[in-house]
């Protein structure tokens, strides 16, 4: 995602704008960056000319470095480490913040029939997208069948009062799909404790607007698109807003001769083949876009669009044709474009 300087041709705006006050002392936009989850991060906060930018910045850090501590698959020693290595029948206590976001996932998951899905580690990993990274040979379909008996949101249950998940064996956690979003919303929510008025917080390119800049303009931001997109620029007014795209062209392998997207698809246990090249959807909650965005992709563009019909989501479908990019919207969306 960018940040335009200024609406381009096509304009979004929120049809129900949070509501906000132009304070007198917001006079200046103060940027402030940093590294998590292997990607990196941005803030840009409205405020006095005076802010304790190293408080914040070090807050900001904290947040997400308590997101990694406990939802990284890629370290032993976070929660969804521990509970991946578990052993089967045990009940896994999970911290707050972690159970949150397992449940969203859980809820994701049950709404598309699994088209999103965060116990697929261990096809992840298969495939060379995990921690081991890639491997020498590709799984085959003996290979991948086995796998898919050990994944299945399905087989996932919770206890929601004692806040633990159950190993059922071999079953492994992977919030690729959702972390991002959360610790963009855990950013926002520090941010709204502190009682900064404005702010637009990005991490690895999930985004998440409140508020107004000094000039009374809210956070204008540009549609991500892929590189080879000629589409016309559309920007999104980010005012209690947040955005979050998964596209085709962000990561990806080929194999004698083969491109493999990154996204996988539960149902198969493989990656997906002529996926959309982006899914974008708006949601107030960032955790949310950014799960919507992975199952609306796996879904593709004819269920992804009746299922966002059906959730009132604001999403658009990028899909690659011998014409090149052709847009397919949400009403939801449309009812946003100016």
């Amino acid at each position: 995602m960018t940040v335009a300087a200024a609406p381009a041709r096509r304009v979004l705006i929120p049809p129900r704008l949070a509501p906000f006050r132009l304070d007198p002392l917001l006079s200046h936009v103060h940027a402030l960056t940093g590294r998590t989850m292997g990607t990196s991060w941005s803030v840009r906060l409205a405020g006095p000319e005076r802010m304790p930018l190293d408080a914040l910045r070090a807050g900001i850090q904290r947040e997400l470095d308590g997101v990694v501590a406990s939802m990284s698959h890629w370290r032993a020693d976070s929660a969804v480490g521990r509970f991946n290595d578990a052993p089967a029948g045990g009940w896994q206590a999970l911290p707050v913040d972690c159970f949150e976001v397992l449940v969203c996932a859980q809820t994701v998951a049950a709404q598309s029939d699994g088209a999103f899905d965060a116990t697929v580690g261990a096809l992840v990993d298969a495939w060379g997208f995990g921690p081991p990274g890639r491997r020498a040979a590709l799984p085959d379909a003996v290979q991948v069948a086995a796998l898919r008996e050990r994944c299945g949101w399905r087989r996932l249950a919770l206890d929601h009062d004692g806040r633990r998940a159950l190993q059922p064996g071999g079953l492994r956690l992977d919030f690729s799909g959702i972390a991002k979003g959360y610790g963009v919303d855990r950013v926002a929510g520090f941010l709204a404790r502190c009682g900064v008025p404005g702010w637009l917080v990005e991490v690895g390119g999930e985004l998440r607007g409140h508020g107004i800049k000094p000039d009374a303009q809210p956070w204008w931001t540009a549609l991500e698109t892929p590189p080879d997109s000629a589409l016309t620029d559309t920007v999104v007014a980010l005012h209690g807003l947040a955005v979050a795209t998964s596209g085709d062209y962000r990561q990806a392998f080929e194999h004698e001769g083969v491109r493999y997207a990154h996204t996988l698809d539960p149902r198969s246990g493989r990656p997906l083949r002529d996926a959309p090249a982006s899914v974008t959807v708006l949601h107030p909650q960032c955790m949310l876009a950014d799960a919507y965005a992975t199952a609306l992709t796996v879904l593709g563009v004819e269920q992804g669009l009746a299922f966002a019909e059906r959730h009132q989501l604001a999403a658009r479908f990028l899909i690659r044709d011998a014409r090149g990019l052709q847009e397919h919207h949400s009403p939801a969306y449309a009812a946003m474009l100016e």
